[in-house]
């Protein structure tokens, strides 16, 4: 198990420790080492391994950071971090994912008022001492009395991103060991929900113990909470995760039952007992005539070994995991009326990535060469302009934007895909962006994304976002309402009226895969495809392993029932061309 994340984590720490207690400069160059460390493919106790020049030749680590890899990696902690943790004895990770609460107001509140946790800051901002500091006051501590509850309740919740990879790796080992027949993923991660509590495995096999002794024995496992004749749970990366065993003539009725939702299997059981059936975890069982001796409906059992079977049992199409959600897909696979919905294959391009122009980690020619790398057949380089919601220094001023568009222009003759000159353009309060009308008129694709005020009501948020869809020149509207899962809830807009504007103006609505945002969701998807409106399912990336986080957009929309002709970076790229120009 690559210790890359683990050694990241720490780095962020570090930076929101030193940015807590305004030191300038320093946090930025820990949380970009940070990332390239995240990031490498090389697992960074190898390049350790290899010495301190294998590490430091890794994108922002130089000597001092460098130092301290081979520090942690060798003693298990780092010096200079214990005696910031000493400074600061703060919950840091716990408080920041209060919206509108950064490592300052951290280090403001410690300092001042002694707050080290959630409890701490609920207890000073229900007794009115935060109003009372400087550079605060009533707004600011009715946000955090807002965001408390929204915090706690996501730090439940564990982010889709965390999730698939470990259970990807996990299947992979088990799909290996010799005594497990079959093995999928169960629950809301089959389902690609954003988010979930837990990961579910389920195996099959006719050694039930020897499966969970294999599963306990996972590398990337930390500690063992339970393990039973044919269940067990652990804790890996961080994570728990719950294994149940079934013998493999169970499988499929297992699998179907455990994927859930709820109600889907409320309203598939209904169906069931319409037609004298019964529906369990061990199969399908006609009960038309028989009870047994204690009263109980038994029955033969008709269907089990497969997933199929089971849907097939009641007359039903087999049903993608992700539309189980109860909205309409029950009937649709009774009628044979299920979308044909978008594979992760049907993409063709990446409508909306940084370079480091703006706060990308590749230049323009590296960004080109990373999109043939991956096999698209087209690119829009779209940094961020300069506008509400940018600090530091990253957006790009209309005069950068111009020479931008010259230099994507040159280097893309010398590639092998279509490049489109583009710009994540920034909505202000009023629906306005922030890119001359001029320079939106030399691209060829504008971004029109919310990125400040998004704590606005559902109806001036409608608004807002209706008036960036009229603009003219907005082509796609960047992860409409702002939210960062687990961390802001971002606007509330009427779904309905943003989706009709969409599809007025040939607007194209984002699903956003970066696995933190996943903006439009499932539900929203659904809402905008039934509007007629087009999808975009874009990376944002700002490196080119993020170009892997399309497959999170892909089954988002396939949550909203999108099939391929419904979104428009499946289209070839003259005919993205040619909506873009309309």
């Amino acid at each position: 198990m690559s210790r890359n994340a683990e050694v990241a984590a720490l780095f962020e720490e570090y930076a929101d420790l030193l940015e807590a207690q305004d030191v300038e400069y320093k946090p930025n160059t820990y949380r970009r080492a940070a990332e390239s460390i995240h990031e490498h493919p090389t697992a960074i106790e190898d390049l350790a391994s290899e010495g301190k020049n294998a590490v430091e030749a890794l994108d922002g680590v130089g000597d001092a950071i460098s130092s301290k890899v081979l520090e942690y990696i060798e003693t298990g902690e780092i010096e200079e971090l214990e005696e910031e943790r000493a400074k600061l004895p703060v919950a840091m990770d716990e408080l920041t994912s209060v919206e509108g609460v950064g490592p300052k107001t951290v280090g403001t509140l410690y300092h001042e008022l002694g707050v080290e946790n959630l409890a701490d800051l609920e207890k000073v901002a229900s007794a009115g001492e935060i109003q009372e500091l400087d550079g605060f006051g009533v707004k600011t501590e009715e946000n955090i009395l807002g965001g408390l509850e929204f915090a706690r309740k996501a730090r439940e919740r564990e982010l889709l991103g965390e999730t698939r990879p470990l259970a990807d790796g996990l299947l992979d080992y088990l799909r290996d060991q010799e005594e497990i027949e079959s093995a999928e993923v169960a629950g809301s991660i089959r389902r690609w929900r954003e988010t979930s509590g837990d990961v579910d495995v389920l195996v099959s096999s006719v050694d039930l113990e020897g499966a969970v002794e294999s599963f306990t024995d996972f590398e990337r496992v930390e500690r063992v909470i339970e393990s039973g004749e044919n269940k067990a749970s652990v804790v890996a990366d961080g994570i728990r995760v719950d294994l149940r065993v079934v013998v493999p003539e169970e499988f499929g009725s297992a699998l179907q039952y455990f994927t859930g939702s709820k109600a889907h299997n409320i309203r598939f059981r209904n169906r069931a007992l319409d037609r004298d059936l019964k529906v369990n975890e061990y199969g399908i069982f006609d009960v038309s005539d028989i009870e047994d001796s204690s009263g109980q409906r038994a029955g033969e059992r008709v269907a089990g070994e497969t997933e199929e079977s089971m849907y097939e049992a009641l007359d039903l199409a087999w049903i993608p995991p992700e539309l189980r959600e109860d909205t309409g897909e029950i009937d649709a696979a009774a009628d044979g009326e299920l979308p044909d919905l978008i594979e992760e294959g049907d993409v063709r391009g990446d409508l909306h990535t940084h370079t480091d122009w703006s706060d990308g980690s590749e230049s323009i020619l590296e960004w080109i060469a990373s999109a043939e790398e991956f096999d698209h057949e087209y690119l829009c380089i779209s940094d961020h302009a300069t506008g509400p919601g940018m600090v530091g220094g990253v957006g790009l001023s209309d005069e950068e934007l111009t020479q931008q568009v010259d230099e994507i222009r040159e280097a893309a003759t010398d590639g092998d895909i279509e490049v489109f000159s583009g710009v994540e353009a920034n909505i202000d309060a009023a629906g306005g962006l922030s890119v001359s009308e001029d320079v939106l008129s030399e691209l060829d694709l504008v971004i029109a994304s919310p990125h400040s005020a998004l704590d606005m009501d559902p109806e001036d948020a409608t608004e807002r976002l209706v008036e960036a869809i009229s603009h003219p020149e907005t082509d796609i509207l960047g992860h409409p309402t702002g939210r960062l899962l687990t961390r802001r809830p971002g606007l509330d807009p009427d779904l309905g009226a943003i989706s009709e504007a969409a599809a007025d103006h040939d607007v194209a609505l984002e699903v956003n895969a970066n696995p933190s945002r996943l903006d439009l969701w499932g539900r929203a998807v659904k809402v905008a495809v039934e509007a007629g409106a087009t999808i975009a399912i874009n990376t944002d990336a700002h490196s080119k392993n993020e170009f892997e986080n399309m497959r999170y957009g892909v089954h988002t929309a396939r949550r909203g029932w999108a099939r391929g002709e419904n979104v428009l970076n499946t289209w070839p790229a003259e005919e993205v061309a040619a909506f873009i120009e309309r």
